[in-house]
Order: C-alpha cells, then structure tokens, then sequence
C-alpha cells in the first residue's frame, strides 16, 4: 500500500505516520527527515540549500525536494509500499509523485487528510520547540504561520486532485492520538480488504 498522510505542520501527520508503519510494517518516509538528512551529511550545493532552509525556518523548494525524492523513491525498501508525510504539499509535487509511482507500475492507494485548525497548529508546534543543529530554537509564531499560510495556498487544489482520484480520507486531527490512530486504521484495513478483492 502507498499512503499519503496529509495536512498542516502540527497536525500529527509524523506521530500517526510512525504508528502506521509500526502495525503495517511500511517504511516511513519524512519529508523534513530528507531534509535534515542532506543539511548534516551532504557538504555539496543541496546539503547547503538544506541548511539554509533550516537555518531561516522555510521549506525547501520544489526543485530541489524533487532531487531529494527521486533519489529515495529508487531505493529497494519502497518497492512493495511506504508511509509519506510533509510530502507533496502542493499541486506540483503530487503530479511529481504521481508520475514517479506510474513509472514503477503503482499509484497511491489512501491519502489521509488530518484536518485541524490554525491554532491548534501553532500551539502544538510551539510546544514542541523544534532545535537548529547548533541548539537554538529553529520556529518562531511568526516562521509557523508563514508556513501555515503558504501550505494554506495550495491545500484545496491538493485535496480536490486526491479527490477525484477517490483515495482521499478526512480525519479530525484534533482528538487524542490513540483515537485518530484506530480511525486510521478502520480506513486503511478497508482499503486493503478492496485491493485484494480487485486482486
């Protein structure tokens, strides 16, 4: 199974993506752990865009997360399925991701969308107090609204295309962890029980 776990920053999308990995034995795949991977390890040109993305609190753009994903896309331990959260976050990275996965033979079978509200996003994201690698907080009110308002832009366009596709999933993300992880659950056991009907 390919699932995609969709929404704001503070919406839990990593917490829930871990726990769904766990029970489903599917890699779990992170946007900001690419990130963060090239920021420590590459010192060439996509290691310094990385830092710099870090350093100032912004994503990094297309292009280059483009880059990053289709490096890990290629490697052997996604071939049967994956976990994806922080990615696509927008209209150009889903038809980026989409096709990817034609080229190998697959497309993305639930896309979970784990809606909260503004507020709880910035509560939840300054709670957690996210450190830059040398120790000094890396978010401010103002860097996580910025980025809430830019993800903001392009979230219905994202949500209308997995739509359409019929593989989107809405699920409050302001309820405890446990209860959004059996909600999850309930909906991936269901698309998996179709896929093997269609099998």
């Amino acid at each position: 199974m390919f699932i995609i776990i969709y929404g704001p920053e503070g919406s839990g999308k990593t917490t829930q993506g871990k726990l769904l990995s766990e029970k489903m034995s599917l890699p779990h795949l992170v946007s900001g752990d690419l990130v963060r991977k090239y920021a420590k390890e590459d010192s060439g040109i996509m290691g310094e865009i990385c830092r710099n993305a870090i350093k100032k609190g912004h994503y990094v753009a297309d292009s280059e997360m483009f880059v990053l994903w289709k490096q890990r896309l290629k490697e052997k331990d996604v071939e049967n399925g994956f976990i994806i959260d922080g990615f696509p976050r927008n209209m150009a990275q889903a038809l980026f991701l989409d096709d990817k996965l034609n080229k190998y033979g697959k497309c993305v079978s639930m896309v979970i969308y784990l809606k909260v509200r503004e507020k709880v996003s910035v509560e939840r994201l300054l709670k957690r107090g996210r450190k830059n690698p040398d120790g000094s907080l890396a978010d401010s009110p103002e860097n996580i609204r910025e980025r809430l308002r830019r993800y903001k832009l392009e979230e219905k366009d994202v949500l209308d295309f997995y739509n359409k596709k019929g593989v989107l999933k809405q699920i409050n993300g302001e309820r405890t962890i446990e209860e959004i992880h059996e909600d999850i659950m309930t909906k991936a056991h269901k698309i998996e029980e179709d896929e093997n009907t269609k099998a």
